[in-house]
């Protein structure tokens, strides 16, 4: 599963859910029932909603105003309460920037998220379809509206300082005015129908599955410090505090993060985080180690901090400062003092985070046999009801039937992004929720993609296989043959150490390109272990940040190209990998070589392959490839003659 995937409802089976839902034990799965999992593709009308902002707007003396997607933390993911744009917009895909003046509101979002935007947007809404020729950037569109003196507005908290000096560089050039404003409007306008902000316990990952005290990293953490000669660290994306003190929270959908921000010090460790939150057993966890603030306190409290700091460097000859993620909001920085006060980089944690020692390794190794053998299951299941017992099954009843094999097995916290399962044109749609009432019923003569993956205290899974139940075309057989071909030339690659994703992109794609065919997402993201199911700061794609960072050892990535026909099939293939070191006969500029270890266990859909396309060496590695899902998922299906059979039938060698 590739980029963005959260839920952004603004129902109210939503409200009741973010408000009902019972305390997070460790046996209690995160996840979202079948009614909320399907984003809603129905038109909104937006008419009251943009009047009323932009009668706030003119009391605030502001001309444009600005909606991000994301939340104060940045995040990719959002809880419901959070989703501003999709509110005021009405559209409910992941990507995308709302920008509204007192005559026009545009809406920008990107290739995966065309054809949904057209379906959701009301006539109040111009469609800035970014990458394509001549279309401006949301950006260079709100720049445009602030020429002759106007005023654009923003929540501080939501956009992050980097952003924000970028674009209040470009609208002064137009000789307008970048300023924040301190209440999100949005907010105001949305009123008591918002969904109310979630109150999840948070609980403890334990040392047998992170494999690391939180006292080792957060002293690993402190070396960056002191080689930095920084004042401290303050810590605002919520993955990356789950992960340095060890807990796991529920307060986003899929992702076991929970609110809050942290201050590392040379000498104080400080987690910004409501006292509610905390069981007895997590305060133990942290001990004195910790100080617990309220999570309001943040901003008040870094005033201080930085206030006292900088007095102090007054009297030094040594001008220190304070360390922000790049990804920290422009009112994090505001309240440091600003940029002369605040040093801006890309995380030491992030970068900590994505490198997984032996024991987190070991758990994805882990996790991922569980989790093959739930998909073999249901892949099994649903070719008997689809073919055997002629059953009319929904792209619903579908997801919902693997989430219930999911539940079976150890360790099972919940889904770590809504199920895509898909029939036919459905399977084009990269980025397809389907909606209960509705969605299509599963055709067994169409392609079925379904990408899906599964959240376990040991490790995060994200899977995606394509399969077809009778006749496929030629054309379908011909592209995920393709497809696969990729698949198996990035999983295979041996590369020199310093070598990035962005570096790896093409191989993904060569077989598709020398038919002039493509895919208009990335080919890998970074996965979190039982944390967020994508994870920077590595990827595999042509996105620039994706070479500035070099893949390492312990890094754990997915693999997945694809294609897509608009209105007739898609196809993609996804495996994990996680990044070895490898032996080469040579080591030319006495580099250590890497290569990748993959660890998704359940077959390739031999229906789609077209023999005739692959070389004996790649059907050789698809028979190891098979021969082993076969020794590491077959025990789980000795009462099962069903699902043993098409394992076995899966699995035979070309």
């Amino acid at each position: 599963m590739f980029l963005p995937r959260f839920l952004q409802r603004t129902h109210a089976k939503a409200a009741a859910y973010v408000t009902s839902k019972p305390p997070f034990p460790a046996t209690r799965a995160l996840h979202v029932s079948a009614t909320l999992r399907a984003i809603d593709m129905a038109r909104v009308d937006t008419t009251e909603r943009l009047a009323e902002l932009r009668k706030l707007m003119k009391e605030r003396n502001v001309d444009v105003y600005m909606v991000p997607s994301e939340d104060s933390h940045q995040s990719e993911y959002i809880a419901p309460c959070d989703a501003r744009r999709a509110y005021i917009s009405g559209f409910t895909g992941s990507a995308g920037y709302a920008v509204i003046t007192h005559e026009k509101a545009a809406l920008s979002t990107d290739g995966r998220y065309f054809n949904q935007a057209e379906k959701q947007l009301d006539s109040n809404w111009e469609l800035l379809k970014q990458g394509i020729q001549d279309v401006p950037t949301i950006q260079e569109w709100t720049a445009d509206q602030a020429e002759g003196g106007k005023v654009v507005g923003v929540d501080p908290t939501v956009v992050t300082a980097a952003d924000a000096r970028k674009l209040a560089e470009k609208i002064k050039k137009k000789g307008g005015e970048y300023k924040a404003v301190d209440e999100n409007l949005v907010d105001l306008v949305w009123g008591d129908k918002r969904p109310a902000r979630p109150s999840e316990k948070v609980i403890v990952q334990p040392m047998q599955y992170s494999g690391k005290s939180f006292e080792d990293k957060i002293e690993d953490l402190r070396k960056e410090l002191d080689k930095k000669k920084s004042l401290g660290f303050i810590v605002s994306m919520l993955d990356e505090i789950a992960w340095l003190f060890n807990v796991r929270g529920n307060d986003i959908p899929y992702n076991p993060v929970f609110f809050s921000y942290a201050v590392i010090t040379p000498s104080t460790a400080t987690l910004y985080v409501d006292d509610s939150k905390l069981p007895e057993n997590v305060k133990n966890h942290l001990s004195d180690k910790v100080t617990i603030r309220p999570y309001a306190a943040i901003f008040e409290d870094v005033t201080a901090l930085s206030k006292e700091a900088f007095e102090a460097n007054e009297k030094s000859d040594v001008q220190k400062k304070f360390l922000t993620s790049n990804r920290a909001s422009w009112a994090l920085s505001k309240a440091l003092g600003g940029e002369d006060k605040v040093e801006e980089q890309r995380s030491p944690i992030g970068d900590a985070k994505a490198v997984k020692n032996e024991v987190e390794l070991e758990g994805m190794r882990q996790c991922h046999i569980r989790d093959g053998a739930a998909l073999t299951e249901y892949f099994a299941w649903l070719e008997d009801q689809l073919i055997n017992k002629q059953a009319t099954l929904d792209e619903v009843d579908g997801a919902d039937k693997l989430e219930e094999i999911r539940k079976k097995h150890d360790r099972f916290m919940g889904l770590s992004f809504d199920t895509i399962s898909s029939t036919g044109p459905n399977a084009a749609v990269i980025h397809y929720k389907p909606e209960k009432g509705e969605c299509a019923v599963i055709d067994p003569k169409a392609i079925y993609l379904c990408d899906s993956g599964a959240q376990y205290h040991d490790g995060t899974t994200d899977t995606t296989r394509t399969l077809h139940f009778t006749e496929p075309t030629e054309m379908e057989r011909k592209a995920y043959t393709l497809v696969l071909k990729g698949n198996m030339a990035l999983e295979r690659v041996k590369f020199p150490k310093g070598t990035t994703g962005f570096a790896l992109d093409a191989l993904a794609r060569q077989f598709l390109w020398a038919e002039g065919l493509d895919y208009r997402h990335g080919t890998g993201h970074g996965v979190g272990s039982f944390l967020n199911v994508h994870e920077g700061p590595i990827g595999i794609g042509t996105r620039v940040q994706y070479s500035e960072v070099s893949l390492a050892v312990g890094n754990v990535v997915s693999d997945e190209p694809g294609y897509y026909e608009d209105g007739k099939f898609g196809i993609r293939i996804e495996n994990m990998v996680m990044v070895k070191e490898v032996e080469t006969k040579h080591k030319f500029g006495d580099k250590p070589y890497l290569g990748f270890e993959h660890v998704t266990m359940t077959p390739h859909c031999r229906n789609l392959v077209d023999l005739s396309l692959l070389t004996e060496d790649e059907k050789k590695f698809i028979n190891e490839y098979h021969q082993e899902v076969f020794q590491k998922t077959s025990d789980y299906f000795k009462n099962d003659s069903l699902t043993l059979e098409w394992l076995k039938r899966e699995t035979a060698p070309y």
